[in-house]
């Protein structure tokens, strides 16, 4: 499944009623977060809450796992995890997470920027692979 048919499919559980409750569901399914991987590193600079990121990659693309102490939190971790989990790293530079504009989402300047720190550790995440590897755009 591709990016554009991940994004209608978010968009899908997310316009229907509850859509936090739905949010929030979707971070309890997130899989276990390992505890040796919350660490500093690991951290996400700019978030209300404490919230961590893994990043894994294979074959050339990258996977990602997250885990915060708030359940909104790690709802919203969820939405771009699932977005960009086994895309290439370049991805994540061409293909920025707009659809969430179009969700009505009322998120409090805190979790706006929350999310959008995340987001922007992603990105790190996926320069840091595409140095090591020599990739291009």
């Amino acid at each position: 499944m591709g990016l554009a048919e991940r994004e209608k499919e978010l968009a899908d559980i997310l316009l229907a009623e509850g859509k936090y409750e739905q949010i929030i569901e979707l971070g309890r399914k997130l899989p276990p977060f390992p505890v040796e991987a919350k660490v500093e590193e690991n951290l996400v600079a700019g978030c209300q809450s404490v919230l961590y990121l893994e990043c894994t990659s294979r074959g050339g693309a990258l996977y990602f796992n997250a885990d915060s102490d708030a359940l909104i939190s790690k709802g919203l971790a969820a939405l771009l995890v699932y977005l960009y989990s086994g895309e290439p790293a370049s991805s994540l530079f061409t293909h920025p997470p707009q659809f969430l504009q179009g969700l009505g989402l009322q998120l409090s300047p805190a979790r706006s920027n929350g999310l959008a720190s995340l987001y922007a550790k992603m990105r790190l995440r996926a320069a840091e692979l595409m140095t090591r590897e020599g990739a291009v755009l």
